[in-house]
């Protein structure tokens, strides 16, 4: 309850007691969540801490009873698309400087949190690919990440201009201080489970490479295809799989369906 007691003061509502909830308070919150991008699945989760808050406050009648009244779909069992892509104001959200550059790179390149953290444009830009230290990545395994976009450039000139020859985690500090900075300036931002950029890269990459959408993000199913879109859609999923530090054709089928 206290996460979502704190993005009711962010939002603006001061001085609340538990028992101040109210219908706008609700509503503000949902509204919040569905613009930053929360899943549909962590949407009912919320709802039900607030049911929750409400009923151990004796304001039951204060919710709807359906989350489809708020706009949040009903469960079902349907792969659910979990892409994120967040604007430049949820960007600006973030207040530390080192965590937002943190979060641009999740969004522009697929990054893992530890790896977007450990990141050291010196090291890794080699303009037209980056590459990944094996101590910055999961399982310890080094993979370059092409620079493909004009905007993912941009965005590497300015993070070594931020930086100069350090890395993300402040010169003055442990990887395991600045983890809890990105934690807290995250989660102060109203942003949460920022993996789905991963799912978002993902989907932008194969989009890029095909010239189809993915079947997560409304395009054709395998079996839809020509046999000559079959065969580049393997190709792809095998290079998406490698950029995201899988190597394995199979783990696409979580970011693309």
């Amino acid at each position: 309850m206290q996460r979502h007691a704190n993005t009711l003061h962010d939002l603006g509502f001061h001085h609340m007691h538990a028992s101040s909830l109210k219908p706008k308070h609700v509503t503000a919150l949902v509204e919040h969540w569905i613009a930053n991008g929360i899943g549909p699945g962590t949407l009912r989760n919320y709802m039900a801490d607030m049911r929750w808050w409400a009923e151990k406050v004796g304001k039951t009648h204060i919710m709807h009873p359906k989350n489809d009244d708020y706009g949040i779909p009903a469960r079902d069992h349907t792969p659910q698309d979990k892409a994120q892509f967040l604007s430049e104001d949820a960007f600006l959200r973030i207040k530390n400087d080192y965590v937002r550059m943190s979060v641009r790179l999740q969004q522009a390149f697929g990054l893992r949190r530890e790896e977007s953290i450990k990141f050291r444009p010196s090291y890794a830009d080699q303009e037209t690919y980056i590459r990944l230290k094996g101590s910055w990545t999961k399982g310890g395994r080094p993979r370059d990440i092409p620079v493909a976009e004009p905007s993912q450039r941009e965005l590497l000139n300015h993070a070594s201009e931020f930086v100069g020859s350090g890395s993300l985690i402040p010169a003055e500090s442990l990887f395991k201080h600045q983890l809890k900075r990105y934690d807290y300036s995250t989660h102060r931002a109203g942003l949460n489970n920022l993996h789905g950029l991963r799912h978002g890269y993902a989907q932008r990459r194969y989009q890029r490479l095909t010239g189809w959408h993915s079947p997560s993000a409304g395009g054709p199913k395998f079996s839809e295809l020509t046999k000559t879109q079959q065969k580049i859609d393997q190709e792809v999923r095998l290079k998406i799989s490698r950029e995201l530090g899988h190597n394995r054709i199979e783990i696409t089928r979580v970011y693309l369906g």
